[in-house]
């Protein structure tokens, strides 16, 4: 009987293969390597056969792979596909588990990035990660400088004109030894703010030049950063049915719990991409903090908003109503409407 669709546990070098037919049962499974599994399915499978594999590390490489064979594929979500593994966990397991989520008709699919966006976002992954350096490299002088008897500044900017201070000093409270140690550190410091600069001039060139990330800076709250990541998770739009869709998938709505009839909405549910979620927050608080002074109807929205409930709720509620609006500018490609901002979504 025709195969219909074939499961994929993707791995570094050994891939599995499950293939199902149009009654559900397993025709063959194989294990191959990375370099054979491709040209074994373009020889067994006849083109828009469905190919499913986790979205997980290499699965949007492999996808573009295969749609150029003109296979047909699906990303699904490791969480989805777990249910759905048998007994143990095995590759094989596991590969069979995605062939059986991918029959439910209620499945919820990935979509697949392309190149720009991957770049996109590993631009963005390697600024988060040194800036995480920096943290740390400045969190390790305040913990040496206190056994000395000096109180560090909290802020970085302020912490850089405490090192200079402490350098200069020739009170002989230092040890030379310690102040070459300082002077280390300081270089180490000078180093991670010159590369996260330059990787926030990249940013600011692919703001200025990618047309979505370009509409997406019309909202409040929104600049080249978040701009960028936005532009980066939504790709057109196609992949969200509407605005409330890309708000939940970034974890910015209640999360809920119903038993014995009864429901009740909790905080926000946190799924999703948290560096996302994280940005959306920070330009939330941004427009909440300007709006004060304005008088557009989001603004108004706002303050009356905060005028009932608490900073951080009003916050929250702006950065969903952000990712609602920022998914209707890519998806219908139109400009920001400040006369339509303050509106209930749908």
């Amino acid at each position: 009987m025709k195969i219909t669709r074939v499961g994929v546990d993707i791995g570094k070098n050994s891939f599995h293969l499950c293939a199902v037919n149009r009654a559900g049962r397993v025709v063959w499974r194989k294990a191959m390597n990375r370099t054979q599994w491709l040209s074994h399915l373009q020889k067994q499978l006849e083109p828009g056969t469905e190919v499913g594999m986790e979205a997980c590390g290499g699965a949007h490489h492999w996808g573009r792979e295969l749609v150029k064979l003109g296979f047909t594929v699906k990303l699904i979500a490791p969480q989805f596909v777990k249910p759905y593994v048998k007994s143990n966990k095995t590759d094989n397991a596991d590969a069979e588990a995605i062939a059986e989520a991918m029959s439910r008709p209620g499945m919820r699919y990935v979509a697949m990035k392309t190149i720009n966006q991957q770049d996109i976002q590993a631009l963005h992954r390697v600024r988060t990660e040194l800036i995480k350096q920096r943290t740390a490299t400045s969190n390790q002088i305040r913990g040496l400088v206190a056994e000395y008897g000096l109180v560090a500044p909290q802020s970085l900017s302020q912490l850089r004109k405490a090192l200079t201070v402490w350098l200069d000093d020739d009170t002989g409270a230092l040890s030379l030894f310690f102040i070459q140690i300082l002077l280390e550190l300081r270089e180490d410091l000078k180093h991670l703010d010159e590369r996260v600069a330059e990787l926030d001039h990249h940013l600011q060139d692919v703001a200025k030049t990618d047309p979505a990330a370009q509409k997406l800076q019309q909202l409040q709250g929104i600049g080249p950063v978040c701009a960028t990541i936005l532009s980066a998770a939504l790709g057109d739009g196609s992949s969200f049915r509407n605005g409330r869709e890309f708000a939940v998938s970034l974890g910015l709505v209640p999360k809920q719990y119903a038993t014995g009839g009864k429901e009740r909405l909790l905080g926000i549910s946190k799924r999703g991409d948290s560096y996302i979620r994280k940005q959306m927050v920070h330009g939330a608080r941004a427009a909440l903090r300007h709006a004060k002074a304005k008088d557009d109807n989001l603004s108004r929205w706002l303050n009356g908003l905060s005028a009932r409930k608490h900073a951080n709720v009003v916050t929250v509620a702006m950065a969903a109503k952000t990712a609602r609006m920022a998914w209707a500018l890519v998806r219908h490609d139109v400009d920001y409407d400040p006369m339509r901002a303050a509106m209930s979504p749908n």
